[in-house]
């Protein structure tokens, strides 16, 4: 898989940080895509809502069973959104505020700073938008999720 591009961030150190884009709602941040990619950027401006697939590049090892950040039991790493995935891939949906060139300003954005960007896709909310969903073992609530901060669990 090829790198597109590399998202900054105001987070430069993995602890501390919010641990999803509901915590992370008010964070702009930017992508600057390499050049061979940026006429991939034509007509992605009216959208509101882009879709981002990152690498998880500080993600060292791969565990089968992790711990989430909001919860005390051990999940089946594909029952939570943790990094240490086989494949280390990592999804967000962040709004997008403008395109100058071949960067893009984000809002929304909760990963650390230098991310390579793997690819970006619209958000289409008659499409992607599931009315009725239920979210498994997890029981927060998107204010909890929003206070909640990283600290060094899937460091390394």
């Amino acid at each position: 898989m090829k790198r597109i591009g590399t998202i900054h961030t105001p987070f430069t150190v993995l602890q501390d940080m919010p641990i999803q884009p509901k915590g992370a709602k008010e964070v702009i941040g930017t992508i600057d895509l390499e050049e061979r990619y940026r006429e991939g950027l034509d007509d992605l401006e009216g959208f509101s809502h882009i879709y981002l697939l990152y690498e998880f590049h500080m993600a060292k090892r791969t565990a089968l069973k992790v711990t989430p950040f909001m919860d005390k039991t051990e999940r089946g790493v594909f029952a939570t959104r943790s990094p240490l995935r086989p494949n280390h891939i990592g999804l967000s949906i962040v709004r997008l505020i403008k395109i100058e060139g071949r960067t893009l300003t984000i809002q929304g954005i909760d990963v650390l700073d230098g991310t390579p960007l793997l690819d970006i896709k619209p958000y289409i909310a008659p499409f992607d938008e599931v009315k009725e969903s239920t979210s498994g073992w997890m029981k927060a609530s998107a204010e909890e999720v929003s206070r909640k901060r990283s600290d060094d669990r899937f460091v390394g």
